[in-house]
């Protein structure tokens, strides 16, 4: 409220004041419920409408002379549940290796410790690394695809009824839905070990829950990359700037939400579940969950200049012992882990006494009661991923493989072993993110 609307309600308040009270003095005076309007004098009827009009007006007034507090608009919004993949292989290494085949271009080189990762990738990528997924509703009448959503690309796209290596996956067929509209230009991503997810743009209408957005351009895929088939999911949904959608000039899903004005404010809010605490998760479109944040959210300035959710980070340390500062990073829930630059993941591993697998992972103590929290500097505020996420798969040999690792990237990924302990809001419009301990932690 700005202060000359401040200055109206402090001076109408003693006249609202006389009037309620004016009103129900002569409703107890009549002695009977306003309501019983069958019982009633008419000059009585007459007194009693005016009051509550009278009444009603001032109620009015006082609604629209209190404005919704920032906390309460940032609250609303729509929220889609994640479901956890139930064929999720923990495998560090092949997470190391995948966050560079999307992140190659701005790699460093082609080798991971001792992998030749052009070489070795295409035969280790298996599938089943992408832990959550959401449903999402395409097309008239709507179909289901369950779709990982990646703060890491920015490209919507499930396979058509074109595809001949897509056995098991739902399939989108185009003739079966009476809003598809044909737009036809191709489009193609290629990673770093040579395999492709291809096909053809469309434009049809998606559901993200009870969000209708009309007119999406959709990638329909007929080729569709080593690590998706077999898996149980269908797809991407990205939700990265649209400066690095593979085909320039299409709008998003989440820019669509906002230029249809299907939400409030240009932002969304993410949670991440723990397997140990009944896994699954949490993407409210238009504001966040108030009830997922443990403290105070702090504000971080991104810099989107490579299409990706990108900050800085003031200090890195394990426990109170600094081994890094001032580095950039990107915030990413489609990586698992949290990868860091190799000299400064090996910086890390030292002070766990962790040793280095030479294929982007290290092997930890599954001991986790014995390892301090590993602790970002952000903005002035401090987040942590506790010893127990720092343990991040047990071995047939008894040893454990650590949750952070390096993929020969000079940025740093705050995955999801970041993210399902610090809850985060993704600010589009500024852009921005917002970050707080995750509730509970």
């Amino acid at each position: 409220m700005d202060r000359q609307k401040a200055e109206v309600s402090h001076q109408t308040k003693p006249f609202r004041n006389l009037v309620l009270a004016t009103c129900i003095f002569r409703i107890n005076q009549w002695n009977y419920s306003p309501i019983l309007f069958s019982f009633i004098p008419a000059s009585h009827i007459m007194k009693t409408n005016a009051c509550i009009i009278a009444i009603l007006m001032v109620a009015s007034s006082l609604i629209q002379a209190t404005p919704l507090s920032e906390a309460q608009v940032q609250e609303k919004g729509w929220t889609i549940p994640m479901e956890n993949n139930p064929h999720f292989r923990r495998n560090a290494t092949m997470q190391s290796l995948r966050a560079w085949r999307k992140f190659n271009k701005l790699a460093s080189g082609h080798r991971i410790g001792r992998v030749n990762v052009a070489l070795t990738l295409p035969f280790i990528d298996e599938g089943h690394d992408y832990e959550y997924y959401a449903s999402v509703q395409v097309g008239t009448p709507p179909r289901t695809f369950k779709l990982d959503f990646d703060t890491g690309s920015a490209d919507l796209w499930f396979p058509y009824n074109m595809c001949k290596v897509c056995k098991g996956k739902t399939i989108y067929n185009p003739q079966k839905s009476s809003s598809y509209k044909k737009d036809g230009r191709p489009w193609s991503i290629r990673y770093g070990d040579g395999s492709t997810s291809a096909g053809i743009l469309g434009i049809d209408t998606v559901y993200l829950g009870a969000l209708k957005i009309m007119k999406q351009t959709i990638d329909m895929a007929n080729v569709i990359s080593n690590g998706f088939q077999g898996d149980v999911i269908d797809g991407l949904l990205g939700l990265a700037f649209n400066s690095i959608t593979t085909v320039k000039g299409i709008n998003t899903p989440f820019d669509n939400l906002i230029s249809q004005k299907l939400i409030d404010r240009p932002v969304f809010g993410v949670y991440l579940g723990k397997f140990a605490d009944g896994g699954g998760g949490a993407y409210t479109f238009g504001g966040y969950d108030k009830s997922k944040i443990g403290g105070n959210l702090t504000t971080v300035p991104v810099d989107k200049s490579q299409g990706f959710w990108g900050i800085t980070v003031d200090n890195l340390s394990v426990g109170n012992k600094s081994v890094a500062k001032s580095f950039q990073g990107i915030i990413d829930t489609g990586t698992t882990l949290v990868l860091l630059p190799n000299d400064m993941a090996a910086a890390v591993a030292k002070r766990y006494g962790a040793t280095d697998n030479y294929d982007g992972s290290y092997t930890i103590s599954c001991d986790s009661s014995k390892l301090p929290n590993l602790k970002f500097s952000i903005g002035g505020a401090s987040f942590k991923v506790p010893g127990p996420d720092l343990v991040f798969e047990k071995n047939p040999d008894d040893t454990c493989t650590a949750g952070f690792g390096y993929s020969s990237l000079n940025f740093a990924i705050l995955g999801d072993v970041f993210i399902k302990n610090n809850y985060v809001v993704f600010n589009q419009q500024v852009p921005q993110v917002q970050i707080a301990p995750l509730a509970g932690l």
